[in-house]
């Protein structure tokens, strides 16, 4: 029997429903000469007996513990025959031309040895934040990267890497428990470029606010760790600008809460001390407001090629939305960056 040409990896933990639904696209794909080898991350009992093989060319590898996406997908990637290996998180969807776009490009291209590709902007829930962040990080990809088309971000969700350079590179870093395509990515960089190609999609549906929070904060943790070792900033996503935009909108909120304080305060002082005290917190409450709107629109310079995108696809109400709660993750953000910052001068 032919080797595959193609070996799909998927990290999975306590997934089965996702699972199953990303193995039933697969089995539904155009292109047929791949394997799939999925790396069972220590995942519950119950939840391993909802995952079951779709095809017979999918195998499971069962890790004893939970250690880690990276783990999983070393793990899986040891087992692989294909000359390209194909990385997929388990809660996407692939098209019935993923695969085929992924093996045309390795097969007209020998020197290509890294790709990532997108997921779509497009979400089957009606609720705002799923909505919110699938176009926040359709912008990223497509209406703010880099004019040369390539990317340093070698993204998991949906990437592909020649096996041998893998095995080369030694694996994902299973030192980190998140990032670790961030981390990857650096590595594969320093001798290789990762093109973006933006005709290989996938589908994914964003959970909600709370747990894309936690997930924002976290990864902020580990990218500031990272960074403390570069001093570099990323050509997508955690770039300079983007850094200013996080800056002026945690500003904004600053500003804001600030003002709002001293109302409050303002409206205690008149009930007690007299109009003399209450004259210099109503000229604080001015600046403080005038400081918000300044870092207001400091902020929205920063975002106006997002905020011009959500403006065509949703219209205002949708973009105002999305203007305050991206500033909410800012804040999570930021202090995802402090906290390890803060946890390294301690230690």
């Amino acid at each position: 029997m032919n080797k595959p040409y193609l070996s799909v990896v998927i990290p999975a933990y306590n997934a089965g429903e996702k699972l199953s639904k990303l193995l039933v696209s697969l089995g539904r794909s155009k292109y047929k000469n791949f394997e799939v080898i999925v790396g069972d991350d220590g995942s519950e009992e119950e939840q391993r007996s909802k995952i079951k093989d779709q095809k017979s060319n999918v195998r499971i590898v069962r890790l004893l513990k939970n250690r880690g996406p990276a783990a999983a997908r070393n793990e899986a990637a040891r087992l692989a025959k294909g000359r390209v290996l194909v990385f997929l998180d388990s809660d996407t969807e692939v098209y019935a031309d993923t695969l085929s776009r992924i093996a045309e490009k390795f097969e007209n291209d020998d020197d290509l040895t890294a790709l990532t590709g997108v997921w779509d902007k497009h979400q089957r829930t009606r609720d705002f934040f799923p909505q919110f962040k699938a176009l926040r990080d359709w912008s990223y990809w497509t209406n703010e990267r880099d004019s040369d088309g390539y990317y340093y971000l070698f993204s998991t969700r949906i990437a592909a890497l020649k096996r041998d350079v893998f095995s080369r590179l030694g694996g994902f870093n299973e030192a980190f428990r998140q990032m670790e395509d961030v981390e990857m990515t650096y590595r594969i960089a320093r001798r290789y470029a990762i093109i973006f190609a933006d005709d290989v999609r996938v589908h994914h549906e964003f959970e909600g606010f709370f747990a894309v929070a936690r997930k924002y904060f976290w990864r902020s943790y580990y990218w500031s760790r990272m960074y403390r070792e570069r001093r570099k900033f990323d050509p997508v996503a955690t770039t300079m600008w983007e850094t200013l935009a996080a800056l002026s909108g945690v500003a904004t909120v600053g500003f804001f809460v600030w003002a709002v304080g001293v109302i409050i305060a303002l409206g205690l002082v008149l009930s007690i001390k007299g109009l003399v005290l209450s004259t210099f917190m109503i000229e604080a409450v001015i600046l403080l407001i005038l400081g918000s709107l300044v870092f207001l629109c400091i902020h929205i310079f920063f975002l106006r090629k997002f905020l011009g995108f959500v403006y065509k696809e949703k219209g205002m109400v949708f973009t105002v939305k999305s203007l305050g709660v991206g500033m909410i993750l800012y804040c999570v953000i930021l202090l995802g960056s402090a906290y390890f910052f803060l946890r390294k001068s301690m230690s």
